[in-house]
């Protein structure tokens, strides 16, 4: 195989983890769902081997389970697995604003501010666009960081917290998080870099408190009307 062939077929990879990922974490796909190869492959456009690893890359960021000999799911996380994930998350983005409080370039906290104004305009839409650009907030500022290991860590937990909040969380209003979102640029630019940080630990217990809760939300769908606005990138 060509290097532009693998090229090409990374790419196609990449599109279909990444339709997936926001199928996941908008609800439109469900804890439990089953992804087949098959349906995959005529939602994307792309063979089922294309299909087969980005189900792979996704086990190995713990949205979706590989079962020998069974099908793929996407991962069913617990009342006590979210609980560990935010845990775990708390610890993660500390350390972000560790590194950045103080360092804040103007085009940074406007880049952070315009998504911060797209949570606003979703306010009154589905909660899961509402996870989805609170996802994309804390990404972003691990992105800043510039450091690659903290940037993988933190986006694979801000991605299992989505799917977290996504499969069983209660409805609630975001203006909270919207407003703790823009503490906290402002925090972070100006510092110090402990308030900073106790204040992210603060914000992520708050969105911890008000979400998480237990339930069943199980249902039946067809998975190639499901994904399609997915696959349109």
């Amino acid at each position: 195989m060509t290097a532009g062939a693998r090229s090409v077929g990374g790419d196609r990879m990449a599109a279909i983890c990444q339709g997936i990922r926001r199928a996941i974490i908008e609800g439109a796909l469900m804890p439990g769902d089953r992804l087949p190869e098959d349906a995959l492959g005529e939602s994307f456009g792309v063979s089922r081997t294309i299909a087969r690893h980005a189900l792979g890359q996704l086990a190995a960021e713990g949205l979706v389970d590989l079962r020998r000999n069974r099908i793929a799911t996407v991962t069913a996380p617990t009342p006590a697995d979210a609980r560990d994930i935010f845990d775990i998350r708390v610890a993660l983005e500390r350390q972000v604003v560790q590194h950045l409080a103080g360092h804040l370039s103007p085009d940074q906290v406007a880049a952070l501010k315009e998504i911060v104004r797209q949570e606003h305009d979703a306010r009154h839409g589905p909660d899961g666009a509402s996870i989805r650009l609170a996802t994309e907030f804390h990404i972003r500022l691990a992105e800043m960081t510039g450091k690659p290991i903290l940037v993988r860590y933190v986006t694979e937990i801000c991605y299992r917290a989505g799917l977290s909040l996504s499969a069983l969380a209660r409805p609630h209003s975001s203006d909270c998080a919207i407003s703790e979102h823009l503490a906290l640029i402002d925090l972070i630019a100006k510092g110090p870099a402990d308030k900073a940080a106790d204040l992210m630990a603060e914000h992520l217990e708050a969105v911890a408190a008000r979400a998480l809760l237990s339930g069943d939300r199980s249902r039946s769908r067809d998975l190639v009307n499901i994904l399609q606005p997915y696959a349109k990138g």
